[in-house]
């Protein structure tokens, strides 16, 4: 059987092996990389080097790709959006927050929210600026 022949058998079964392994490994891949290029190297030279150009491949591919994908492929969303976006931001008391009274209003980016203080105990009077800590339902949970 020819060597190039065989190196593209082994670049598909390390490809196959990506696939089955899920998203997020990009373990095989530089496998396959490396299988492939031997294979070319292998109908140009053949013999050894291609069993050179293959390690050098891989190794080279493990080092500098690997690290990319890994990082892209486990990075969280960049952007915060809905709800989510308002946590960390300012706001201002328009309506005393008292916990156990059940009342309290703020304004954040202009929209009126209704608010509990994070800490159960605490009152907030009218006029504080404040820090929204949490989004619970249509309900800020803020802090002084």
């Amino acid at each position: 059987m020819a060597g190039w022949l065989i190196w593209l058998i082994v670049a598909c079964g390390f490809g196959a092996g990506e696939l089955l392994a899920g998203a997020g490994s990009f373990f095989l891949a530089p496998f396959a990389i490396g299988a492939a290029l031997a294979a070319a190297a292998s109908t140009v030279v053949g013999g050894t080097a291609s069993g050179v150009v293959f390690i050098l491949a891989t190794v080279l591919t493990l080092m500098s790709v690997r690290p990319l994908v890994h990082h892209r492929l486990n990075s969280g969303p960049e952007l915060r959006t809905g709800a989510a976006a308002l946590v960390g931001r300012q706001a201002l008391v328009t309506e005393r927050i008292a916990n156990h009274e059940g009342v309290g209003r703020v304004r954040i980016d202009g929209e009126v929210w209704s608010a509990r203080a994070f800490d159960e105990d605490t009152v907030i009077e009218p006029g504080t600026s404040v820090q929204v800590v949490e989004i619970k339902g249509a309900t800020a949970l803020v802090m002084e």
